[in-house]
């Protein structure tokens, strides 16, 4: 499975969108899942996405303070093309969840 940890506005893709619950979709990942499929298989725009980890790690961010922090900042599309498999986890931030990194 793929655990998609959502926070912010993004918590109502979640099954459980309680507040006082961890909002986190499932997916059993498919041939050649990529962080892009698995968007679209849960529906979630890539425009609504502010910051995107995986595995606990950034993988792309729209933080403006990006290049002064040394951070990947996000190209369009770039991130969704990044493979995700079995046992893997993305965490999704919306933008009124920003944050700085570091």
């Amino acid at each position: 499975m793929v655990e998609i940890h959502l926070y912010g506005n993004l918590r109502r893709y979640a099954l459980d969108s309680r507040p006082d619950r961890e909002s986190v979709t499932r997916l059993e990942p498919q041939p050649e899942e990529t962080v892009g499929t698995a968007l679209k298989r849960v529906g979630i725009s890539p425009d609504e996405i502010y910051h995107i980890f995986l595995n606990g790690a950034l993988l792309s961010t729209r933080n403006s303070m990006a290049p002064w922090l040394e951070y990947q900042e996000s190209r369009v599309g770039q991130e969704l093309s990044t493979p995700v498999q079995a046992g893997d986890r993305l965490g999704l931030f919306a933008r009124d969840m920003a944050l700085l990194v570091v």
